[in-house]
């Protein structure tokens, strides 16, 4: 690539980056500074410059905070900033963050108060990660990451919300107003649509609270007859008022799954522990109606796999899905955790 004084952009991106001493994913790194070449080219406005530069620093600043903690699992808590300390539900977020950091489990919130301190502070400094959001008519990130280093400031929602959800495997949302709705509906759209990997989704209510009861009324008798989404789209979630259950949840959904990877038209799921012969024929059994061709099968890393080292050791099931049987993989994630806490 040249530009119209005749020097070679690529050349140059190329010398930039060695003296930077940048030598790891020099293409997308490149990429990424062309797209930044290619915006002024373009003539693209002060504000949408300013949007684009913003959001790739955001990115840049979270991207550092989690890295040291990239090995260690965690779960996003969800909830209300206006959640005051006498309520039960302060109370349950506090329990469930305490018991999942006592498990290993970093706690990553929107850095706020009410639900979000609550959550921060039965996690404790350690184990509490903090992503807030600068707003008008809000309160300062909460003390217990405020304090510390583990948290990270973002101007858009777009990104803070790309944060929340990219890094974590288990998700615990507690009632809260149309800012926790938003980022719950988001987590149950990115997972219908494919666009994220299978996670624990916990509805988390006040012991004896009806909160998420009402909506699970009314996915029921009047989402589902509409026909907007299919009969089985909720039950990848689980509504509880127990801080026991929910624990449970996220940490059982791991025991035994590990993954998936779409080869073509085949779903992989990667396991932890090799199910045995009888153990696949009662998956069969069981879920031969999500399976649109073939069976469940046991299979090796395929070729794909293998050419990424993509946790190629584990072993594996292969199966061809039906289309829009999100609900059924869910259970058939279930059923193979469950294998494994019956041996």
């Amino acid at each position: 690539m040249t530009d119209e004084g005749g020097v070679d952009v690529a050349a140059a991106l190329d010398q930039i980056m060695t003296d930077a001493g940048v030598s790891a994913n020099r293409t997308l790194i490149r990429r990424i500074l062309n797209t930044g070449l290619r915006l002024g080219e373009d003539g693209t406005d002060r504000l949408n410059l300013k949007i684009a530069s913003a959001a790739l620093a955001e990115m840049r600043d979270a991207f550092q905070l989690f890295h040291p903690y990239a090995d260690v699992p965690k779960v996003t808590v969800f909830g209300s900033a206006r959640t005051r300390q006498e309520d039960p539900l302060y109370e349950q977020a506090r329990s469930v963050a305490s018991a999942l950091a006592e498990r290993g489990w970093m706690v990553v919130t929107g850095a706020g108060p009410g639900i979000m301190q609550a959550a921060a502070e039965g996690a404790g400094e350690k184990m509490a990660l903090g992503v807030s959001i600068r707003l008008p008519f809000e309160e300062k990130a909460n003390a217990v990451v405020a304090e510390d280093t583990r948290s990270v400031e973002m101007k858009y929602f777009f990104t803070r919300k790309l944060m929340l959800v990219k890094e974590s495997t288990g998700f615990i949302c507690l009632p809260g107003g149309f800012g926790t709705l938003d980022e719950m509906f988001e987590l149950l759209t990115l997972q219908q649509t494919g666009k994220a990997e299978p996670m624990p989704i916990v509805l988390l209510d006040a012991p004896g609270g009806t909160f998420w009861k009402g909506l699970e009324a009314f996915v029921v008798e009047h989402l589902i007859p509409a026909g907007v989404i299919s009969a089985d789209d909720f039950d990848r979630v689980l509504v509880t008022d127990s801080a026991e259950e929910a624990v449970a949840e996220i940490t059982g959904f791991w025991c035994n799954y590990d993954s998936l990877r779409w080869v073509d038209d085949v779903l992989v799921l990667r396991l932890k522990h090799t199910p045995t012969d009888d153990e696949i024929e009662r998956l069969n059994d069981e879920f031969g109606d999500i399976v649109a061709e073939g069976r469940i099968d046991r299979v090796d890393a395929l070729p794909v796999e293998r050419s990424d080292n993509d946790v190629v050791d584990l072993p594996r099931l292969a199966l061809r899905l039906r289309q829009r049987e999100v609900g059924g993989l869910y259970r058939l994630i279930d059923a193979i955790n469950a294998l494994d806490s019956a041996r």
